[in-house]
This record gives structure tokens, sequence and C-alpha cells, in this order.
């Protein structure tokens, strides 16, 4: 028994069960220098070199554009110039506001033509055959001829709103219709100057003769007014606006007729 276990205590065996007492010792070694280095970076590079600097941003600056300078002058006109709400806005121009035309109120024809009335009939209707003899002597009725029809002249009238002017001074008329058809009564808005003289002259109908509404519109034109007004002189721009309407008569010259004569062969 005693030799076999001596035997088998001065064999070595497999696997080493000592202690592992130096690799204890390098770890710990390793960890203390890594320790130490540790501390040495962070003193070198938090105390001996000094801590970076932040740059602040700088200050917001503020430009005030005012007119004191020939610089800011020129930008405000042109921020005057390429402002987007005149470029879009629809502005009328001082000049034409002198010649615009005022709103045309509707003036219905029975105000201008008073249409003529009709006699009531009698309330109670004598409903008696008449008798085949009568007492007196049966009258004898002769035909009248129709009177020849005198000479109608074209009648030019205006609106009350012409009355302080005086009386119109107007020349002969000579007007030619290019038909034979009669033509319609037309009218006119026309616009009178302080001087008594007819400045404007719109048509506001036609008379069926394109010819004669201008013979119209030309002869209205050369209308003067005797009167002059007091409110203003040569220069006044003002007018009075009134209705000039043109009846018609049968002294307008008409286009003769011309007869075609197919002659024999």
């Amino acid at each position: 028994m005693n030799t076999s276990f001596s035997a088998s205590a001065a064999t070595p065996l497999l696997f080493s069960w000592e202690q592992p007492q130096q690799r204890k010792a390098a770890i710990t070694a390793f960890l203390m220098a890594s320790l130490i280095a540790h501390v040495l970076c962070f003193y070198i590079f938090q105390i001996v070199y000094p801590p970076t600097v932040a740059l602040l941003p700088p200050p917001a600056r503020v430009s005030l554009i005012a007119p004191n300078s020939e610089e800011g002058r020129t930008l405000l006109r042109w921020v005057d110039a390429e402002d987007p709400a005149l470029a879009f806005a629809t502005q009328r121009l001082p000049e034409p506001r002198l010649y615009a035309l005022p709103k045309v109120r509707h003036i219905p024809s029975y105000l201008a033509t008073e249409p003529a009335l009709k006699e009531v009939p009698p309330l109670v209707v004598d409903l008696r055959a008449p008798s085949s003899q009568p007492p007196a002597a049966v009258p004898i009725v002769h035909q009248q001829s129709a009177p020849a029809m005198g000479a109608t002249p074209t009648i030019v009238s205006f609106s009350k709103e012409l009355d302080g002017l005086g009386a119109p001074n107007l020349p002969a008329p000579n007007f030619s219709a290019s038909n034979n058809e009669p033509p319609e009564s037309v009218r006119f808005r026309v616009g009178a100057g302080a001087q008594g003289e007819i400045r404007y002259c719109f048509p506001l109908n036609s008379s069926g003769d394109p010819a004669l509404d201008e013979q119209a519109r030309h002869y209205l034109m050369l209308c003067r007014f005797s009167a002059r007004s007091t409110t203003g002189g040569k220069n006044d721009k003002s007018l009075i606006w009134s209705i000039a309407t043109i009846e018609w008569g049968n002294d307008v010259a008409r286009p003769r007729a011309t007869s075609t004569t197919t002659g024999a062969p």
C-alpha cells in the first residue's frame, strides 16, 4: 500500500491544479497601469491645455430704409413702382374723368310721347232700328275730296335741361334719305357746354336709315344756343346733358326711282 502510494505521488498529474497567482498579479498590474494612464490623460487634456473658447454668433443687424439719403430714396421709389397691389389694380387715369359719360336712366317711350286717349263710349246705347221713312228730306251727302297735304317740316326738340341756355339756333334743314321707307323719330343724348355749343352727340336709337342718322347728328352738332351760362367762363369744362328728339317731316328728300326699260331685239 505504501509503495503504490509513493509511486503515484511521484508521477505528475495530467492537469495542473495549482493556484494561478501569476495571472492575477498580471491582470492587477494591467488594470493599475490603465487607471494611471487615464488619470494622466485627463490631467494633460483638462488642466495643462486651456479649454476651447466658444465663439458667440454675431448680433442681429437691422437696416432701416430712410429717405435721408439718395440710395434710400431710390430704393423707396423702386418699391413703389414694383408694388404688386398697384400692378394688379384697375385704376382710371385722371384725364378721362372729364369725358366720362353719366349713368343714363331708362326713360320709357310713353314719357317722351304722350299717347292719345280715346273717348269713352256712352253707357246707354240706342238699339232701336232707324225708321225707313224719316219725316225730313233725305240728306244728300257729297263726298268731300281730301285736302292736299301741305309741307310738314322736320321738328327738333330738346328736353328741359337746356332751358337755361335760351332758344336753339338751328341751321336750315337739308336731309336726304337713302331709301323710300318712312324714317322713325330719332333721339340723341347731347352734351352742351357753358358757351352754348354742343360738344357731344350720341344716338340713342336709329331711324332705320344710317345715312339719315349721320346727317341728323351733324345737324345737331351745328346747333348753338342764344344765351350763355353765367356760372363758367371760356375755360369751363362742365357739360349739360339733355335729350334731343328729331321728328321727321315730309321735307326729307327721297331718292329718285330709276326705271329700267328693256328694248325689243
